[in-house]
């Protein structure tokens, strides 16, 4: 099993766990508006399963066998720990269906700040006191200007809204604030269900008894996401499975995805999961980018509404970076 215990490493693995998680949204618009999100949503939880399973055969797999390995570490789980990976499945799948929505309501330069930014303020603090690493006075400092830069997106959206004459798009785009925000209140929470259940004592023989590897956790999250899928978002197979080549934008964004979430989990022992997460979280700007740079989200907004977002990119880079020394 491929394992990290240097800092410097963590974050470098967490800055590219903050790309992977800005831009995976870019695959619901690939998809196109004709592709129905419900459908685009099993794509990506299909192709979210599929690399969760070659993450744990590979990475999870590798040098010696034993305790750590992939396959022998799922048999000797806990069921307490086994439940909340799954657990922490089921809240992320909850949150990410309401995002999905939200981007097709709003946006991605609306909705991912708007989600992600919340979730860092609630998520990070949440994290922190299930397993307390780093400056507590940094870590929160950090929060406090990441939270003031999501207000800073979420006005940039209203008066872009407030601009457009049609009272119906007004009315979806504050909908669309409210999916978020209940998006990110749900992502807050999902991240330190898995974390609890990793020994990340990696010089050790084998883990704590019941514990589980960053590859194994990751796994049955996953199944805790695909399982129930078939609940939250039913949908007729037919219909579905007639999708051609639109399958493959959802599949194709899941292992983007996956990528930044599996080496998100790997990354929590040296850095912790308070700023594993945290910096994560940073993909807000990632997304932002992408919405206001490529797909021209805010083409056509007042003035007003790009110096607010010019105040969220600085605010969030020097929120970031202040959660990186407070690893220190």
């Amino acid at each position: 099993m491929y394992y990290c215990t240097s800092y410097p490493l963590a974050v470098a693995f967490c800055i590219l766990t903050m790309f992977c998680w800005g831009s995976w949204g870019n695959s619901q618009k690939l998809a196109g508006a004709s592709w129905p999100y419900r459908f685009f949503y099993w794509d990506f939880v299909i192709g979210m399963f599929i690399f969760a399973v070659i993450f744990g055969f590979t990475a999870g797999s590798c040098g010696e066998s034993g305790a750590w390995n992939f396959a022998a570490n799922l048999r000797q789980g806990s069921w307490a720990n086994v439940g909340s990976a799954l657990l922490g499945g089921l809240v992320f799948n909850a949150a990410l269906i309401l995002l999905v929505k939200a981007i097709d309501m709003v946006g991605l330069a609306v909705a991912f700040p708007v989600s992600n930014g919340l979730s860092i303020a609630l998520g990070t603090t949440v994290n922190y006191l299930v397993a307390p690493k780093g400056s507590p006075f940094w870590i929160f400092a950090g929060i406090a200007l990441i939270s003031l830069a999501v207000l800073a997106n979420a006005q940039a959206g209203r008066i872009k809204a407030a601009r457009t004459p049609s009272a119906s798009q007004t009315s979806q785009t504050s909908r669309g604030l409210v999916v978020a925000i209940a998006s990110g209140i749900l992502m807050s929470f999902f991240y330190s269900f898995v974390a609890r259940t990793i020994d990340t004592s990696f010089q050790s023989s084998a883990p704590a008894a019941g514990m589980l590897t960053p590859y194994s956790a990751f796994f049955l999250f996953v199944l805790g996401t695909f399982l129930s899928t078939f609940v939250l978002n039913p949908v007729n197979p037919k219909k579905f499975f007639g999708g051609g080549a639109r399958h493959l934008a959802g599949i194709g964004g899941a292992m983007v995805w996956g990528v930044g979430t599996g080496i998100s989990f790997v990354a929590a022992g040296p850095a912790g999961a308070a700023i594993a997460f945290g910096l994560g979280q940073g993909a807000t700007l990632v997304s932002a980018l992408w919405g206001i740079l490529i797909w021209g989200e805010f083409k056509d907004a007042p003035k007003k509404s790009h110096a607010f977002n010019f105040v969220m990119f600085i605010l969030f880079i020097v929120g970031l970076a202040i959660i990186i020394c407070a690893g220190n």
